[in-house]
């Protein structure tokens, strides 16, 4: 299967490398190019990539992008490129609902292995960036440990709870938000682990618990 990719990034001279770069196999097709964050939002609406891989430091910031694109749910994967290594702007880009946080200084191949991994829903931290996410992670969840993980849930990710909690399917909730499946089995995985849940039905038990007290 052909993967299909949204690339944003407002440097002309970069973009057209690694467009070429990533096609050169024939593993992967450029559906759209962005050079601004809203740009990468409207494409990605337009073009439903597998992939959106976007840069940090482009007009309208990156982040905004994957934000939107995330809850939108318009690429089954949001992917990071950026020489950015600072702490907040992994964790706020893995937060937002990137998969990946890749540094640019990769190799071509590299690249391309990392982004098939990514297609079929492998999250990628850079090595270098790997014990910053740990550290802070384990941070924040010492910060967070006195309140309730529910509190850490998207609007989406509720509204897909709330339906797996129901008994549906993915295919059902697809259908039902308009998304695609697996679209939504990322945010699953996202959600179970944000619950600390081992499973589907341990995640739809805590969400009946939960709100029945709550109605």
């Amino acid at each position: 299967m052909t993967i299909r990719m949204l690339v944003a990034d407002d440097h002309p001279i970069f973009r057209d490398g690694l467009i070429q770069s990533l096609e050169e196999t024939g593993e992967f097709r450029v559906v759209a190019v962005a050079s601004s964050a809203p740009e990468a939002i409207k494409l990605a609406d337009q073009k439903r990539p597998n992939i959106a891989l976007l840069d940090l430091s482009m007009p309208g910031n990156g982040l905004s992008a994957v934000k939107e694109i995330s809850l939108a749910g318009t690429a089954d994967q949001v992917a990071m490129l950026t020489v950015s290594e600072d702490d907040n702007n992994v964790a706020t880009a893995l937060k937002y609902g990137a998969i990946a946080y890749i540094l640019k200084g990769v190799s071509a191949a590299e690249l391309r292995g990392i982004l098939k991994g990514v297609a079929d829903g492998e999250a990628h931290v850079s090595p270098s960036l790997a014990a910053k996410v740990l550290t802070f992670m384990s941070k924040d969840e010492s910060r967070r440990s006195a309140s309730s993980p529910f509190d850490d849930l998207t609007k989406r990710e509720e509204d897909i709870l709330r339906l797996v909690a129901q008994g549906k399917s993915n295919k059902e909730i697809a259908n039902d938000l308009k998304l695609q499946e697996k679209t939504v089995k990322h945010y699953m995985t996202a959600i179970m682990g944000k619950l600390h849940a081992r499973n589907r039905v341990e995640a739809a038990v805590m969400a009946h618990e939960k709100w029945r007290k709550e109605d």
